[in-house]
């Protein structure tokens, strides 16, 4: 059972640090598509 519940606190861990990677990663896309929007209206305007 203490193995359990010690594996169980490692995945919760684990999935907070992915958590935290995808919303890094979602935040970067973000401002990266921003950029790409700014260029654009600049190239068309």
């Amino acid at each position: 059972m203490p193995s359990e519940m010690k594996r169980l606190r490692e995945l919760e861990q684990e999935n907070a640090r992915l958590k935290k990677i995808v919303a890094d990663l979602s935040l970067d896309k973000e401002m990266l598509q921003d950029v790409i929007k700014r260029k654009l209206v600049a190239i068309v305007a």
